[in-house]
């Protein structure tokens, strides 16, 4: 990047207003704390922290202070770990629903309608779900469905 684009860059960030920057920020944040906290190395160190707090109970004689740190500490990680779960969920969710949308657009013989499928209501989501079970039984009669267990110069 040379320094004319670098400079455009950052003459664009003073541009943008306070919720933007926070919002970028915290889809940063969601988005590497969601690779790191879901890694075996952060579950084994959850396990850990768990393992020296049960080693240290008879320590405290078990006491009422002793079981209100796990409890305040477990309670305030799932508390903050549902934000960025949904964040990253939703992030994911919708990515996945634009791709979706255009293989369906790009597809000739698709129907446009299914690209808003999200917005319909449950009882229309219902009758779609039927249509799809009808065309999969009829297909299935027909013999236009491919065996499970073709081999690849089958299918030419």
């Amino acid at each position: 990047m040379n320094h004319t684009q670098t400079q455009e860059l950052k003459e664009h960030e003073k541009e943008r207003d306070f919720f933007c920057v926070v919002s970028d920020a915290f889809r940063v944040f969601a988005r590497r704390s969601s690779v790191i906290l879901g890694s075996a190395w952060s579950f084994a160190g959850a396990v850990l922290v768990i393992l020296v707090w049960l080693i240290t109970g008879p320590t405290f004689h078990f006491s009422d202070t002793w079981q209100l740190i796990i409890n305040t500490a477990t309670t305030v990680i799932t508390f903050l770990m549902v934000f960025l779960i949904q964040n990253t969920q939703n992030r994911d969710a919708k990515a996945m629903q634009l791709k979706l949308d255009e293989i369906i657009r790009a597809l000739k013989k698709a129907r446009n309608e299914l690209v808003d499928l999200e917005d319909l209501s449950d009882e229309e989501l219902r009758k779609l779900e039927a249509q799809f079970k009808e065309l999969r039984q009829k297909a299935e009669r027909d013999g236009n469905q491919l065996s499970r267990h073709a081999k690849p110069a089958e299918l030419r």
